[in-house]
């Protein structure tokens, strides 16, 4: 009896999933001054391109918005919570111009964290953002608080939205491993590992800097330390020269510094 109602309990938060109204893609031809000077305030990213750089960044908002929905669950989805959902798809695919998550759909904003039964009250809540599945195929869930927090909290090398992309690059080639074929050759993906078994062993040790989560698998490795790699990236190339050079090759020359962003590819 508790199994069905657990089942039919599922099947009315999955039911509000769906049902809740839906806003269409945003097709807008002209970025806004209010949105750049709220980039330039919050994404560190963005604020330190170029006028060129820039420019391309917020092609790739208005590109992000006209091909996925943002859409909020219990909660009101402000022209601040799609430029960040949107700032945290463009950062990992700077470096490729005309890249678009294919995989992706729609972004749900909850209130807060949730948990595997997509709720936001009551206990086991710990769930930040995820990449949906199964019925919830090509969906991304977020916590709106964690959203904003990865662009708050500059120099903690977290970021829930990055960190959720970098999934969805990952599950590109059909497996969530950690090995992303289109980020990396096939001879480059055994040193990769080398690295990552390396690491994840110093983590397990309490001998890196590197947040516990990515010990927990390759597949999660590699979004935690892309959030560090573009949040922290002086940081990472100083404590890990070689993760750092090996994810530089991933997601583009110069494309963890900011500051390099504004050398030509």
């Amino acid at each position: 009896m508790s199994f069905v109602l657990a089942f039919l309990c599922l099947g009315g938060i999955i039911a509000l999933v769906f049902s809740y109204p839906r806003k269409r893609v945003l097709r807008i031809a002209a970025f806004q001054p209010a949105w750049r000077a709220f980039l330039e305030r919050q994404v560190t990213f963005y604020r330190a391109l170029d006028a060129a750089g820039r420019e391309r960044f917020e092609r790739g908002i208005l590109d992000f918005w006209a091909h996925c929905a943002i859409t909020g669950v219990q909660v009101q989805v402000t022209d601040e919570d799609r430029l960040l959902v949107a700032a945290s798809a463009v950062i990992p695919i700077f470096a490729f111009p005309g890249w678009r998550y294919t995989n992706l759909d729609e972004v749900v904003l909850y209130p807060a964290m949730f948990n595997e039964r997509f709720e936001t009250a009551g206990d086991e809540r710990g769930i930040l953002g995820q990449v949906g599945a199964g019925v919830m195929s090509r969906k991304m869930l977020l916590s709106k608080p964690a959203l904003h927090q990865g662009f708050m909290a500059r120099n903690d090398g977290h970021n829930t939205g990055i960190h959720e992309f970098v999934h969805l690059i990952d599950a590109r080639d059909g497996a969530t491993d950690g090995l992303p074929k289109v980020l990396m050759d096939r001879p480059f993906a055994i040193p990769w590992m080398r690295l990552v078994k390396q690491e994840m062993e110093r983590i397990h040790a309490g001998r890196s800097d590197i947040r516990p989560y990515g010990g927990v698998s390759e597949t999660e490795f590699l979004p935690v330390v892309s959030e560090y790699f573009f949040e922290r990236p002086d940081q990472l190339k100083s404590k890990h020269p070689e993760l750092y050079a090996a994810l530089e090759r991933m997601f583009g020359p110069g494309r963890g510094d900011p500051a390099e962003a504004t050398k030509p590819a």
